[in-house]
């Protein structure tokens, strides 16, 4: 995996951050949460993606696609967000409550699940080849 400068990990790891206090502070009705998580999500899906593999490994690779589909997912969960703030997509008040609000929880459920599989499984293999 290609290794991140200072600079980059301190971006990933400030994303971090702000997804989780822009997820916590939504349940807590703020305002301004879903732009919290909306710049964290940007800046740490960013630098997941810019980490690349460049080996011939098929389970990383496939677990590596994995992450960045759970990157995806966060960024599709800040959308959800914002919709779920105002009915901005011009639903129906009954739509809107079936397809959209708070649908945000379960996309983010989703991709962090994906996220904590393929982490934890891409350290387990790049451990394995680094011992061949």
């Amino acid at each position: 995996m290609r290794e991140l400068n200072k600079i980059q990990t301190a971006i990933f790891l400030f994303g971090g951050i702000l997804m989780a206090v822009g997820a916590g502070t939504t349940l807590l009705g703020w305002g301004s949460a879903p732009y919290i998580y909306a710049l964290g999500a940007i800046g740490f899906a960013s630098m997941q993606m810019y980490q690349r593999y460049e080996g011939n490994n098929f389970t990383i690779r496939r677990l590596r696609r994995m992450m960045v589909l759970s990157d995806v997912l966060f960024l599709v969960a800040a959308l959800l967000m914002f919709a779920n703030k105002s009915n901005i997509l011009g639903l129906s008040y009954i739509n809107y409550i079936e397809y959209v609000y708070n649908k945000w929880v379960i996309v983010l459920l989703i991709a962090a699940l994906l996220q904590l599989y393929s982490m934890h499984r891409i350290g387990s293999e790049l451990e394995k080849e680094a011992k061949k």
